[in-house]
């Protein structure tokens, strides 16, 4: 009589703790599915830029990476930032620091011979090796009393303290000059709205370094829109091969290059898009004004985004309307014919601004 009475409570106590049990299983089961496409969508290790992602995620329904009809790429150095007179500026601050001369003499790059590196090598170990090796005739720098490194181990080695050191150098410049180019934001935050378009930057800077930039530059908010990044070894071959542009076109899981467009500042950068088969965009330097990009393979060019108010729709309209074989910049970029009098012109709006700098930061090294 007893067991009967109680029988109900039990069975009702049976069923209670079966559904928390399901339950739980249920929740264990779909947080483990989360954490398997968070993973997969979220793993720093698989993209330049620490947590950037593939589509970016909004209150709005983001399409994802397969579903971007175009990519916008940047590249960092020059484009986002001018940065190549601080690490030139920075390459010097690390030969003083560890005594380099060959044959008696200092060794020092002006802003004539960097202009040269930076239109012909792409990273920072590369421009140093190129220097010792190309330029010098494989004479690799006594440093202090200590002689040339005579080994490629030793080279390596010197190279790379030589690195670590230009590295906190810039670093320190740059906290100091963190100021984006004119128009490149505007630029960015306006594919950052177009559904349809993936952003990334790809760089061939340290990845310390470049993160540093974009991070003064950019800000935590947009590097973590951004589709894909793609900075320093993540690619084994520097600019100009095209490697870095192909990773990216792969990672966003666009069939074509021809939908995507570069954004470059550097012959090296203009090569690297061409050989991925992408439109580059030169928004050059003065480092840089003097290169006929045009007789390279580039679509278009102009000193500055800003100063000739280049907007997404300047870029991406004509292909929308008219396909791949559409011209961008319609208006706004320089002409194609009368070289010589548009780098003149040019180049004026870019000197004016680097002077200024190149002038601030003397004052800094005084």
């Amino acid at each position: 009589m007893t067991t009967n009475r109680f029988l109900p409570l039990l069975l009702s106590f049976v069923s209670i703790i079966s559904f928390k049990s399901a339950f739980s299983f249920s929740v264990v089961s779909l947080q483990n599915n989360k954490n398997i496409v968070s993973s997969s969508r979220y793993n720093s290790n698989h993209h330049g830029c620490n947590n950037v992602r593939y589509s970016r995620t909004t209150t709005n329904n983001r399409l994802q990476a397969a579903n971007y009809e175009y990519a916008l790429l940047f590249d960092c150095d020059g484009v986002i930032l001018e940065t190549e007179e601080l690490h030139r500026r920075a390459y010097n601050a690390a030969f003083e620091e560890f005594g380099l001369t060959i044959d008696g003499e200092s060794v020092h790059w002006s802003v004539e011979y960097y202009d040269m590196l930076q239109n012909t090598v792409g990273g920072g170990k590369p421009k140093m090796f190129f220097h010792f090796r190309n330029t010098m005739n494989g004479k690799f720098p006594m440093s202090g009393t200590r002689p040339a490194p005579a080994t490629e181990a030793e080279q390596q080695a010197l190279i790379d303290a030589l690195q670590e050191f230009k590295t906190k150098q810039y670093k320190t410049l740059l906290a100091t000059q963190a100021v984006p180019r004119p128009g490149v934001l505007e630029l960015m935050d306006e594919a950052l709205q177009d559904p349809t378009i993936a952003v990334g930057v790809c760089s061939a800077s340290s990845k310390e370094a470049a993160q540093r930039t974009l991070e003064l530059t950019l800000g935590p908010q947009r590097v973590q829109q951004l589709n894909v990044c793609i900075l320093g070894d993540d690619v084994s071959a520097r600019k100009p091969d095209p490697m870095i542009y192909n990773v990216a076109r792969e990672r966003l899981v666009l069939t074509s290059p021809d939908s995507c467009v570069v954004i470059e500042d550097s012959l090296i950068g203009l090569q690297a898009a061409n050989g991925a088969g992408m439109k580059c965009v030169i928004t050059y330097t003065s480092g840089t004004a003097a290169v006929d990009f045009y007789a390279h393979g580039a679509c278009a060019k102009v000193p500055e985004l800003g100063s000739r108010n280049v907007c997404l729709d300047d870029i991406f309209g004509p292909l929308r309307r008219d396909g791949p074989n559409a011209e961008l910049l319609v208006g706004k970029k320089d002409p194609i014919n009368n070289v010589a009098s548009y780098q003149q012109q040019s180049a004026a709006a870019v000197l004016g601004r680097s002077a200024t700098t190149s002038s601030y930061l003397d004052s800094l090294s005084r």
